[in-house]
């Protein structure tokens, strides 16, 4: 049945992707312009106010609008808010909401405007803890007052509005000071006035408003459909460029040009079209030359036989870098996997500094990056957590500061260095108790394009440098669909690729996978008295334990300096080098999709370094002929000439 179901997909599919697609570089040269694409992992919500996924940021980027956008050299331009402007101190931010947008339904009927009172309704959703939104953590520290609400909130649930003392297991429920949401720093002072109130000066606040915790929803209908807000096309209200007119899972995805959308003679496609088959990384680039398609990456193992067909080079691209989003290979210090791989030598192993530094300084990082990019590699390579021209400040780039410089400048793969750690882990790790080869578990997502085959290259990498009677790499995949929620953040790996995007301008967002609670990466900051499903935590070595406190020690300083950017970067710099310096991560690549076929112009898109403009089909058209390697790399020259005037003429107004 399975077999019959998956035919029966791929044919209704092929059928529904005849049509040819594009226009020229102006739009449609008659009747609609029409994307289309293949997608093998179904998002898991359309409530933008609770998910934290990039499959379902995709969806929400474009159906509602922010307060701001970005051009596509990353200005910051005005979208919802028409204006905005801030006090002496920057503890005070007023907004100016543009008049006459509308809220529409799947069908395009208007339901109502567009007022102040949208986001206040959305503060209120996301930091009330009975919702679980996994985003509230971005008004955390930011906005006067949420995270005592959100506190607050928490302490009724558990305690069934204060009637309760103790918990399930006979804990006590330590009260929490009462904060009503009028005290939260988020007011609607009339219909078309916003006003933020900053928990301390935050001079970044516009660059945290692209994200999905501080878009709007009109409360009436939120508070209408409840739990089911979200759940499909139906369930939620559009202001942004496109509606989603048809959505059914593991099936199809349609989103139409919103007719009522405030700007939208910038929206040139007229319809995106997402059909579903599990094997679309594999189907994607055939289905682009069939003309099927309009977008697909390219399996490492087709580049070679695409850059020697004369008729298929032509229809290569490239990826622009982009520093958005960093990856990082997080050691897990609370195994949670199964017990034939020996999750309790592993723990001896991750807890023992002179085991990461021996992965650290084993991995070829380059060689594992040319799984995607086999032309320049070292294109991709990372030697921090935070990119390279990601931000700045008092003229120098974060990364050059002076705990990362060293690190920036330099490259953690040192064959001799790593076999000198081996020696004495090994040693340690004898005396500890620990038993040889390590079982060095990895997994990784199959849906992702080549993630697989760098799995493998760095199995053969790592064994064939320090050893198989020392480590025994085991890469495994995972799910699909849902792989963070049942790998990631259930602990279920040992040593993996993870990844994080910024959220605002402003080197603490990367500070965030390695957070002091609910530590969802590598589980660093775990308490070992928690219980993940019905598998204890492990106890980390108090040497392990002596890091992390003084990790976070630096990371508190840091965040206390508000007034004094310099300072700020200087503290981030130093508590970022720690954690780099004792191999509690190993830094790894910015992001690419590597070689892809497509037929948009990616340049003409939004783009920023942190929040969804990276999301958005805004100011996209859909071209004739594909974009080749070398259209592409002469639109990537002139673009990073371009953002960088750019971004000189906005800094001088």
């Amino acid at each position: 049945m399975k077999k019959l179901l998956a035919l029966t997909l791929a044919l209704s599919m092929t059928a529904g992707l005849t049509a040819c697609g594009g226009g020229d570089e102006g739009g449609s040269t008659g009747g609609e312009s029409v994307y289309r694409e293949l997608y093998s992992s179904e998002v898991e919500t359309l409530n933008y106010l609770y998910t934290s996924f990039t499959n379902d940021y995709r969806m929400c980027a474009n159906m509602v609008d922010c307060l701001v956008e970005y051009d596509p050299y990353g200005v910051m331009k005005p979208a919802l808010a028409e204006s905005w402007e801030h006090n002496e101190d920057y503890t005070e931010w007023t907004f100016k909401i543009r008049q006459g947008v509308k809220w529409v339904n799947a069908q395009g009927e208007e339901v109502a405007d567009v007022t102040a009172n949208d986001w206040v309704s959305a503060a209120k959703w996301v930091n009330d803890a009975a919702n679980n939104s996994s985003n509230q953590y971005m008004y955390n520290g930011i906005v006067k007052n949420a995270q005592e609400y959100f506190n607050y909130t928490a302490y009724l649930l558990e305690s069934e509005n204060g009637t309760k003392t103790t918990d399930a297991d006979g804990n006590p429920i330590e009260p929490v000071p009462e904060v009503s949401f009028d005290d939260v720093g988020v007011k609607a002072v009339d219909d078309y006035t916003l006003v933020y109130t900053m928990a301390s000066p935050c001079t970044y606040f516009p660059s945290v408003l692209s994200y999905t915790t501080y878009m709007p929803v009109y409360g009436p209908f939120l508070e209408e459909q409840g739990e089911m807000f979200g759940v499909d096309n139906q369930s939620v209200l559009y202001n942004g460029a496109y509606i989603m007119s048809e959505f059914e899972p593991q099936n199809h995805r349609t989103l139409v040009k919103n007719p009522t959308y405030w700007d939208k003679d910038n929206v040139f496609i007229d319809k995106l079209e997402f059909r579903y088959n599990a094997s679309a990384t594999t189907l994607g680039p055939e289905s682009f030359l069939r003309g099927e398609v309009d977008y697909a990456e390219l399996d490492a193992s087709l580049l070679s036989a695409w850059q020697s067909d004369p008729e298929k080079q032509n229809q290569l691209s490239a990826s622009r870098p982009s520093v958005a989003f960093s990856y990082f290979f997080c050691f897990n210090f609370e195994p949670r996997f199964d017990e034939s791989l020996d999750p309790d030598n592993w723990t001896l192993a991750v807890n023992n500094e002179n085991f990461r530094q021996s992965i650290f300084h084993a991995l070829d990082r380059v060689n594992a990056l040319e799984v995607v990019e086999p032309n320049t590699p070292e294109n991709l390579l990372n030697n921090t957590i935070t990119p390279a021209t990601f931000t700045e400040a008092a003229g120098l780039d974060y990364t050059q500061y002076p705990a990362l410089k060293a690190i920036s400048d330099g490259d953690s793969f040192d064959e001799a260095t790593a076999l000198d750690y081996k020696a004495k882990a090994v040693e340690e790790l004898t005396a500890a108790g620990a038993s040889f080869p390590i079982q060095m578990y990895m997994r990784y997502n199959p849906a992702t394009t080549n993630w697989d085959k760098e799995c493998q290259v760095i199995e053969q990498q790592l064994e064939g440098l320090l050893g198989t009677d020392y480590i025994d790499v085991v890469v495994e995949a995972g799910p699909s669909t849902n792989f963070l929620s049942m790998v990631r953040r259930t602990g279920d790996y040992g040593f993996m690729k993870c990844n994080w995007g910024a959220d605002y301008a402003d080197p603490q967002t990367w500070t965030d996978p390695f957070k002091s609670q609910d530590n969802s990466y590598n589980f660093m900051a775990q308490d070992p008295n928690l219980e993940i499903g019905q598998k204890p935590c492990t106890n980390k070595s108090p040497e392990t334990q002596a890091l992390m406190e003084e990790y976070y020690a630096l990371i508190d300083a840091a965040k206390a300096i508000t007034n004094d950017d310099e300072a700020r970067y200087t503290a981030f710099a130093e508590a970022e080098a720690f954690l780099i310096e004792h191999a509690i991560v190993v830094p790894f690549s910015i992001s690419s999709s590597g070689y892809v076929a497509t037929r948009l112009n990616v340049f003409e898109a939004q783009y920023a370094p942190y929040g969804m403009a990276l999301q958005c089909f805004k100011f996209q058209k859909l071209r004739e002929e594909p974009m080749g390697l070398e259209e592409f790399n002469s639109l990537y020259d002139q673009w990073l000439k371009d953002r960088t005037a750019a971004i000189a003429a906005a800094d001088a107004e």
